[in-house]
This record gives structure tokens, C-alpha cells and sequence, in this order.
């Protein structure tokens, strides 16, 4: 796969309460991706940026919310998350730049 598209497939990692309680479980991460980014262009790009070995993807697209303001309703983007499970005594820092 080309080196340019793994760095642009995942955006940023997505932080929830939700989230933080499946990493201290199940060790599964949540990433917001592209939106054309497909099950096997995740596991690979964090597979590469993060050198970890991950076991299972699961994908969901997240639709736009609707807010309601004084010049009319308006749509915030629809966009993708990925949950990612590692490999079982395996961490993601994201606090570590290389």
C-alpha cells in the first residue's frame, strides 16, 4: 500500500468515556478515519504508525448531527470510526511523537 495513504487514513484518535472504559477491558482503541478507508487500510496504517499487532477492526459511520440556529438549520459533516483491538499485552501511547 502506498506509504502517503497510510498516513491519511487515520485522522485522529477519538477519546470518549465510552472509549477509555473498552481500552481498560477489552484493549480496543477508537480512531476517526477517512471516510473511504477500508478494513484493511486501518489495521494496516496502525499496524504501522503504532508497531503494534492488531487482532480485529470494527468500522461505524457516524452520521452528522443537525443544529438548529437563528440563520436556519445547518449539518455537521457524516464522518467514520474504527475500533481497533491489539494484541493482548500491547499499549497505544498517544503521547509519544516519533
Amino acid at each position: 500500500m502506498n506509504q502517503e495513504r497510510l498516513y491519511t487514513v487515520i485522522r485522529e484518535p477519538h477519546v470518549s468515556e465510552k472509549v477509555s472504559k473498552l481500552g481498560d477491558k477489552t484493549n480496543q482503541y477508537a480512531f476517526k478515519v477517512a471516510v473511504d478507508a477500508t478494513k484493511p487500510e486501518i489495521k494496516e496504517a496502525v499496524e504501522t504508525i503504532f508497531k503494534v499487532t492488531v487482532v480485529g477492526v470494527t468500522t461505524a459511520n457516524v452520521k452528522g448531527k443537525v443544529k438548529r440556529t437563528v440563520r436556519g438549520p445547518s449539518r455537521k459533516k457524516n464522518w467514520k470510526k474504527a475500533y481497533v483491538r491489539i494484541a493482548d499485552g500491547q499499549d497505544i501511547d498517544f503521547l509519544v511523537s516519533e
